[in-house]
């Protein structure tokens, strides 16, 4: 009779499991990886783009996969499409998730393709291109917005929208798109306490050109040399420095280089690190910490088209000056 109870045990305890597939990160294709450790429930969470099919119409939507280890992660999970009469409804880059005041908070860069102003000959179109921010409960969503529209000018091709707090107020940083300014540069944005709009102007914090490390790019039809600005996050460290790591490319590879405040602030000025952190054609970047401890980044490698792109995970080392990139992970 113990056996029988056991055995049954055994098997009421594996009935959460039955139908999950556990994939390891070298199964999960993706690009711009965001992941969330969640102390409220032990879980990393690890975003991604996902597109939703619905009723004949394509929508941009957000995945996420969960893992107590980070090398075992199940999934993947919806936990967000756009609302059908949102002001744009493509695909969804760079999504992040910042728990703050109790809630999650969806950084999500929605695409389209309509555009919006005549191109110029050679040049990539000007398409509507925005930062919106949505809110859940949960960090599995589901997220829902504030108002239909984005945080960002509507008139302004932005990507990759970041939270940071200082001194309890709460702001954007988010990146203008080269397409539209050649020199792509680096916006900060005061928001609402409730982040559910942006408030004031903008502020250019600097341009991709300011960096040494960042050599432009070369288009076959494009007269000028384009810089593009990517993945900025921002990080301070043991000594109370105020660091961003970004991403632009350095002699055709992809690249994640370091900007430092001045003064400590957010406003800065900043200032470029002569050394990039990574330039083995990957980038975008975040850090997080894992729940023993250590101080890790994630971003995507290589930098290529065809589904290649995996999620890669190294040590970092808090110098108080900078940023160390130590070992891989062997996940």
């Amino acid at each position: 009779m113990k056996y029988v109870s056991f055995t049954l045990l055994l098997i009421v305890g594996l009935l959460p499991l039955c139908g999950q597939t556990l994939k390891k990160l070298s199964e999960i294709p993706i690009r711009d990886p965001y992941i969330l450790p969640d102390k409220k429930s032990g879980y990393y969470y690890m975003y991604k783009s996902a597109t939703v099919n619905t009723s004949g119409k394509s929508l941009g939507g957000v995945e996420a996969y969960k893992s107590r280890d980070l090398k075992n992660w199940e999934g993947p999970f919806q936990v967000f499409t756009v609302p059908n009469d949102n002001w744009i409804t493509g695909r969804v880059w760079a999504p992040e998730v910042h728990p703050y005041n109790g809630k999650y908070y969806l950084f999500a860069t929605l695409n389209s393709d309509i555009q919006w102003k005549k191109e110029q000959k050679g040049w990539p179109k000007y398409i509507f291109r925005g930062v919106q921010i949505f809110v859940s409960d949960q960090p599995q969503g589901p997220f829902q917005p504030f108002e239909k529209k984005p945080h960002t000018p509507m008139d302004r091709m932005a990507l990759d929208g970041t939270l940071w707090v200082e001194e309890g107020q709460p702001y954007m940083i988010y990146c203008h798109e080269w397409v539209q300014v050649v020199d792509g540069t680096i916006v900060l944005v005061q928001l609402a306490a409730d982040l559910s709009v942006a408030v004031g102007n903008g502020v250019t914090m600097f341009h991709a050109s300011a960096a040494d490390w960042s050599t432009g790019t070369l288009h076959d039809n494009i007269p000028v040399r384009s810089y593009v600005t990517d993945g900025c996050f921002l990080y301070r460290t043991k000594t109370g420095k105020l660091l961003m790591i970004w991403s632009s490319f350095m002699n055709g590879e992809y690249a994640i280089g370091i900007a430092e405040s001045v003064t400590g602030k957010v406003h800065g000025p900043w200032k470029q690190q002569d050394k990039p952190l990574f330039t083995q054609n990957g980038g975008h970047g975040m850090i997080f910490q894992t729940f023993d401890g250590r101080l890790c980044i994630t971003f995507h490698r290589p930098n290529s088209p065809g589904g290649m792109e995996r999620a890669r995970i190294f040590e970092l080392q808090d110098a108080g000056e900078t940023l160390l990139l130590l070992e891989e992970l062997e996940l």
